[in-house]
């Protein structure tokens, strides 16, 4: 493995610690795991969301925020990686439940390279030696000292070698990151469908950044709908012609038949219940997939500007 998101994730980590002041991050030790507050009970900065984005990638992705250009005004989070497998799939995806007593949240970064236990990472032999473990936690709570050393536990390391970030999604840094994932989403997706995921050689994704929510499950609300209907992503893959063929038209969002109504309409409908959505729902607005072997070229989708304002209530 060429690079180790790990390394270049705590490169990051010592950094948001140098800069915390000025980032409104806050720092603490627990049971010798240093542990990153980036926004747990307050709205946090743009910036400290753009590096806990980064983080959260493994240090092998370019992100981010400008300002408004489209007809929503909204400023936007732009995601370009050139190590789209490790990055994505290896690092960012939500792939690990922390589950400790009372304290629940879904884990991301590279640290899951430590712990191994999810199928995606067997099947592309993505993993790492025991090292400095970094990852980021949705959660608008810190982890208790349990927590943090049974995480310590599965990635097979000591307390000390543990480093966690902690954001809500009712915050900046914690929304950025979210919206951060629109190549991630196509990836999960495509990895669904059966895509070799290992053949995609760079990856550019782009999704507005929604105002900043009040409470966390609008926040969930609005960023998912950010990538869902209003989410581009541009991929340069290495394959055959007809392996894209077989899945492009079933990549977009608007191939579920649950596409056209907010998020959390459809959360609600399914009494909040994830796992009852359906999964081919979870992937961007618009798709371009350019094949570097033929110089095939694919464009599939649209943006949905008109449920983002109903979403945002913006109309």
């Amino acid at each position: 493995m060429d690079h180790q998101p790990n390394q270049l994730a705590h490169q990051l980590f010592e950094k948001a610690i140098a800069d915390r002041e000025a980032l409104g991050i806050q720092f603490e030790s627990v049971s010798g795991a240093r542990v990153l507050d980036f926004a747990v009970g307050r709205a946090g900065c743009l910036d400290a969301g753009v590096l806990l984005g980064k983080i959260c990638m493994g240090g092998l992705a370019q992100i981010v925020v400008s300002d408004g250009d489209d007809s929503l005004g909204l400023r936007s989070v732009e995601v370009c990686t050139d190590e789209p497998l490790l990055a994505c799939i290896g690092s960012q995806y939500a792939g690990w439940p922390i589950s400790c007593g009372d304290y629940f949240a879904m884990g991301s970064g590279p640290f899951r390279l430590l712990r191994g236990e999810e199928d995606v990472l067997s099947a592309y032999r993505l993993s790492a030696t025991r090292q400095q473990a970094v990852g980021v936690l949705e959660s608008n709570q810190l982890p208790s000292n349990a927590t943090l050393e049974q995480m310590a536990a599965e990635c097979g390391i000591e307390n000390s070698l543990l480093n966690v970030c902690v954001a809500r999604t009712a915050s900046w840094p914690g929304a950025v990151q979210v919206v951060a994932r629109s190549v991630e989403v196509a990836m999960h997706k495509l990895n669904e469908l059966q895509f070799d995921l290992s053949t995609i050689r760079s990856a550019v994704g782009k999704a507005p950044l929604p105002p900043l929510a009040g409470d966390d499950m609008t926040a969930l609300g609005w960023t998912n709908d950010a990538i869902l209907y209003g989410g581009r992503v541009e991929l340069v893959v290495d394959a055959a012609d007809e392996a894209v063929s077989s899945v492009v038209e079933r990549l977009p969002s608007s191939s579920s038949p649950e596409f056209g109504a907010p998020f959390l309409d459809i959360f609600e409908r399914y009494n909040k219940d994830f796992y009852k959505i359906d999964k081919m729902l979870f992937s961007p607005a618009s798709v371009r997939i350019e094949n570097q072997a033929t110089g095939t070229v694919w464009d599939v989708g649209e943006i949905r500007h008109d449920i983002l304002k109903r979403s945002y209530g913006m109309e």
